[in-house]
């Protein structure tokens, strides 16, 4: 497989603090990986890093040999919009729109006509199986429904690679496990590269590939995941 995503001794600093250092990784193309460790170990300023949520002070990011490291926000913006499917523990729906607006929503800044957007994010709800909550609001929705709506949303755009925040942190372990099945399928089926953070070694076991994470470095990135959760 080609690498799709890599970074060259990738550093972040705030003040005296070095959250990330030295950091030098690669992702191919349709591979899915964790990253693990303990609360403060650097691995969500390095997935906000590959998102470009927030820059890096030092290295580079190579998505698609492309240097994104040297994008201003707009470009950045633009990037993430064509490639990119963001992810989070706390779901970030809008709560005044319904199921099937809220995965519609990163199509608003295109010039893709209205009943095109509905009929893509229709299609994106009916695969995480939640198109029979289209019009419900997020409030009216369980928490493992919200993070299948955040799945479809992360999706519309047809993005080569999804960025997951510890996606299951606020569902119970069986609900958890039903969306890592879930990342899993989408991954298997459309071949898109996924990154997850995650601290349940459980949850990472999912991951074709496991990167440890301890003090802002990569302490193993080759370790091969095994656990615990139903494989599809």
């Amino acid at each position: 497989m080609n690498d799709l995503l890599q970074t060259d001794h990738l550093g972040k600093e705030y003040g005296s603090v070095r959250a990330v250092s030295d950091v030098s990784m690669s992702v191919a193309a349709g591979e899915f990986v964790a990253i693990m460790g303990r609360s403060g170990s650097g691995k969500t300023t390095l997935l906000h890093l590959l998102t470009g949520l927030e820059s890096a002070t030092s290295g580079r990011i190579l998505f698609q040999g492309q240097d994104i490291s040297q994008l201003d926000e707009d470009r950045l913006a633009l990037w993430r919009r064509e490639h990119v499917g963001l992810v989070f523990q706390s779901f970030h729906l809008i709560p005044t729109l319904s199921a099937v607006e809220n995965a519609a929503f990163p199509l608003y800044p295109t010039t893709i006509p209205p009943g095109e957007r509905g009929q893509r994010a229709l299609a994106r709800l009916e695969q995480v199986g939640l198109v029979h909550r289209a019009d419900h609001r997020p409030g009216q929705l369980s928490g493992g429904e919200q993070q299948r709506v955040a799945i479809a949303r992360a999706l519309v755009n047809h993005p080569h690679l999804i960025l997951a925040d510890e996606p299951t942190g606020n569902l119970d372990s069986q609900t958890g496990a039903e969306i890592m099945n879930l990342f899993r399928k989408l991954n298997r089926e459309e071949g898109v590269a996924v990154i997850i953070v995650t601290h349940d070694p459980d949850i990472a076991a999912v991951a074709d590939r496991l990167i440890e994470m301890k003090d802002g470095s990569i302490v193993n990135h080759d370790s091969q995941a095994h656990g615990m959760l139903a494989q599809i």
